[in-house]
């Protein structure tokens, strides 16, 4: 993590323009407070990117594109890093926040910066419309950072996905863990599912009902794990129930959207629980991350 940071940091000084990646289903939980706390000291403008924004709630998605563009030196914008079309529009919203930059003499120099697993990869290809960076749906696939030429005018920086030390809240890593920006290795898959569970039950009930085709009321989290295992016949041997294969289950149909459109986080809730831990006088937990779980 120490080498991790002074990279990025030595990096950030030569950089005119931060693009931070944030998986658009929960942005504040999926910032890392490592890149605000260097694109802050560097004063270098951000453009950030509410990636995967086909999956989120497009009614809170607004709202935080709304919360982010009335931050100073910040321009936010919701896409999916899978759509050209979407894509194209990240040089010039770039060149605006450093107008001073983007000739053939001074190259608009963009470092792309993110958790693990949530576009970076993606965003890097389709930005040079060719295959630089591996992609896949684990965390931790780009290794080093790598540089190059967008244009004449434009250069790119892409960066290993950086995860902080220690998560201040255990709300951020379970939504974390249910986005598969944290290895396995580091949860218990039941754990998270239940807690995934718990907010979609409270939040999205017609879609999980729609989804599942079960009555609900009166369900929480482990309840849902246990009602899917039940309705999808997962057993072990011996004729118990297989919550672990149902908990896998219920987070890859949320990681794929099948259930629908959820987002895990609002302005206004991430205010609530911000206020309640203030009130409630409760140190931050600092969940650490294991080296399981900590990605490059």
């Amino acid at each position: 993590m120490v080498a991790a940071r002074k990279n990025a940091a030595d990096t950030m000084e030569r950089t005119d323009v931060v693009i931070e990646v944030l998986d658009a289903r929960l942005p504040e939980a999926s910032c890392n407070p490592i890149v605000t706390e260097l694109r802050l000291f560097r004063q270098r403008p951000c453009l950030k990117i509410l990636n995967k924004a086909d999956l989120a709630d497009p009614a809170i998605t607004k709202a935080w594109l709304q919360y982010y563009n009335a931050q100073k030196d910040v321009t936010a914008v919701a896409l999916s890093c899978k759509k050209q079309s979407d894509v194209a529009k990240i040089p010039g919203l770039c060149e605006k926040l450093a107008p001073h930059r983007g000739t053939t003499i001074k190259q608009l120099r963009m470092m792309i910066m993110g958790i693990p697993n949530v576009g970076k990869s993606t965003l890097m290809n389709a930005l040079l419309n060719k295959r630089v960076a591996k992609v896949g749906d684990e965390p931790a696939v780009t290794k080093n950072q790598q540089r190059l030429d967008l244009n004449e005018r434009m250069t790119l920086i892409d960066t290993p996905g950086m995860m902080w030390p220690k998560i201040a809240y255990d709300s951020d890593g379970f939504m974390l863990a249910a986005s598969h920006a944290i290895g396995r290795n580091a949860v218990i898959d039941e754990e998270v599912a239940s807690f995934l569970g718990d907010i979609l039950l409270a939040r999205y009930p017609e879609m999980v009902a729609a989804r599942y085709k079960f009555e609900i009321a009166g369900m929480d989290g482990p309840d849902l794990i246990e009602a899917i295992a039940k309705r999808r016949g997962y057993r072990l041997k011996g004729g118990a129930y297989d919550l672990e294969k149902a908990a896998l289950a219920f987070l890859q149909d949320y990681r794929d959207g099948v259930i629908g459109r959820i987002s895990l986080e609002s302005p206004e809730t991430r205010s609530a629980m911000l206020q309640k831990h203030k009130e409630s006088g409760t140190p931050e937990k600092d969940q650490e991350i294991d080296e399981a779980g900590r990605h490059e």
